[in-house]
């Protein structure tokens, strides 16, 4: 199996895959496989460590779902494998022993056997050559033994339905195309399930990232309020420092809940990663400030640009164009089916000396050939076949404009969603700097005496805000422009990472890695504009 896989995604990618479905288990009897053993396996605690390569490469090698779509591509080259071998050499014995009793009283022993090779030739016909024993002794009344020996030669050959290899190896030509449809489902998957992996990562370290600054604000507001119980004998109201104390206490239950958000997503993310949940999971928050340094990096595309790369390398796009294919050719197999049955039969055959069933006379052979003739006269099954499979082409017709449309539209939103985070992430960026001036100015004004505790109780929230908003709104555009680029077709992974095939992306890749100036002051669109009522 593993053969036929290297060699189709050779011819489909160009590279050999080096994978295999086999487990831990896979070479265990499982009636020596206990429950408990399992059991105690997903129990199991663990600390470890993991960046991003390292969650991708864990969840490639333990994910359960991972391991499912491999399995579903073997077993498609399972069948092809079973297709191909129904045109190869099969041979075949048979043996039975018997005791007979006739009415007569006559009793008997027999012994028979058979053994012989067939074939499925591309044109539609059957070959079969085979060798038969049977030797019967008699028991009773004049005990002797007649053994006999046949030796055939047997042809079938169809001249009108069934014949021709088109026709013939119509099953054998799906299941091939099957393994290729499954190869590109699979690798399709893989982009998937990396990005999926991967946006999950930056998720977390984002809700990290989210837990300090809630921690953080706790921290200060705690400040803030012994402060204010400190001034409340001469300085402030009893109000303010209930403001503190309630500002303080608040901000403590969202740091808890944030914690527990935390918590729940980190066991999302280990059942993904296919790890007990039982494990602790240390996560390096470094691809954070790398992105922070970064910023945004473009995805310098057209709608019409995206589109003609995403119709010449997304897999499932080339799949429903193959399918369509597939279903013209179906339409020409249910016709034959149509056409009277006309089949070519010959067979020769030789039987041994009646007494000695080794010896044979060469010229003692017995040959026959001949046409049989089935004519068409119920057709009505038949009719029904082909009458679906014109309705199956025009439902694929009708699936593959469908995919290009829901090709296209998946790119316009995934441009519309990057314009929208990269003009998300500018105002954040604003919003952080105005908070952060806002909070300082507070500071001052409360050292003067001339703020109460609840404008730096409101600077404080409205600077916590703008800090996660900066982060989600950061995080939200780098998962979308991975997602824009697996919706092309362009993405390609493995257990190091993800990086783009610039021979599809038809760009230098510097323009896919270089951060542009963000637009500061983009212009809103107006709802007269936008439903084109301007």
């Amino acid at each position: 199996m593993y053969e036929i896989l290297r060699q189709k995604e050779a011819e489909v990618f160009g590279q050999e895959m080096n994978w295999r479905i086999e487990t831990a288990y896979s070479d265990r009897d499982p009636q020596e496989i206990p429950s408990e053993e399992i059991v105690s396996q997903r129990l199991t605690e663990e600390k470890i460590e993991l960046d991003v390569g390292d969650a991708l490469a864990l969840a490639i090698r333990n994910s359960r779902e991972f391991q499912s779509r491999r399995e579903i591509l073997f077993a498609a080259a399972l069948e092809f494998s079973r297709q191909r071998h129904l045109f190869r050499p099969r041979f075949f014995g048979t043996a039975e022993i018997s005791a007979e009793r006739t009415a007569d009283g006559e009793r008997f022993g027999r012994v028979t056997g058979q053994t012989g090779v067939n074939q499925l030739l591309q044109t539609g016909g059957e070959i079969g050559i085979a060798i038969s024993s049977d030797i019967v002794r008699f028991l009773t009344r004049d005990p002797r033994r007649t053994p006999a020996t046949l030796m055939s030669i047997d042809l079938v050959q169809p001249l009108l339905r069934g014949a021709g290899r088109d026709i013939v190896a119509e099953n054998l030509t799906q299941a091939e195309r099957e393994v290729i449809y499954e190869i590109r489902s699979f690798s399709q998957f893989q982009q998937s399930f990396a990005v999926r992996i991967v946006s999950s990562y930056l998720r977390l370290i984002q809700q990290q990232d989210a837990v300090r600054n809630e921690f953080n604000t706790y921290e200060n507001l705690v400040r803030g309020r012994e402060r204010a119980e400190a001034l409340a004998r001469d300085r402030l109201s009893e109000l303010q420092t209930d403001q503190a104390r309630q500002d303080e206490l608040r901000a403590r239950s969202r740091y808890i809940f944030a914690v527990e958000a935390y918590l729940n997503s980190l066991d999302a993310f280990k059942i993904d990663l296919g790890i007990p949940t039982g494990y602790e999971v240390v996560l390096d928050d470094q691809p954070l400030r790398d992105l922070e340094s970064v910023g945004l990096v473009p995805v310098p595309f057209t709608e019409g640009e995206a589109l003609a790369i995403a119709l010449g390398a997304r897999l499932d796009v080339l799949n429903e164009i193959d399918r369509f294919e597939d279903a013209k050719r179906k339409i020409v197999v249910a016709a034959n089916q149509l056409k009277p049955g006309l089949n070519l039969f010959s067979r020769i055959s030789l039987q041994s000396d009646p007494d000695d069933y080794t010896r044979f006379d060469l010229n003692n052979y017995r040959a026959d050939v001949g046409l049989a003739l089935d004519l068409p006269l119920d057709r009505r099954i038949q009719r029904n076949a082909y009458r679906l499979s014109i309705i199956s082409f025009e439902r694929q017709l009708r699936i593959l404009g469908l995919t290009i449309d829901q090709t296209r539209g998946n790119l316009r939103e995934g441009l519309r969603g990057l314009s929208q985070a990269e003009q998300n992430y500018a105002i954040q960026r604003r919003a952080v700097e105005l908070a952060d001036r806002r909070l300082d100015a507070a500071e001052t004004l409360w050292q003067a005496g001339r703020a109460e505790v609840r404008d730096i109780l409101e600077a404080e929230s409205a600077q916590l805000q703008a800090r996660n908003a900066l982060t989600r709104a950061l995080i939200d555009y780098h998962i979308g422009r991975y997602a824009f680029l697996r919706d092309l077709g362009i993405l390609e992974t493995d257990e190091e990472g993800l990086w783009i095939r610039e021979d599809l992306a038809r760009v230098p890749n510097d323009d896919l890695d270089r951060p542009r100036p963000i637009p500061m002051d983009t212009p809103v669109i107006t709802p007269d504009e936008l439903f084109g009522q301007s």
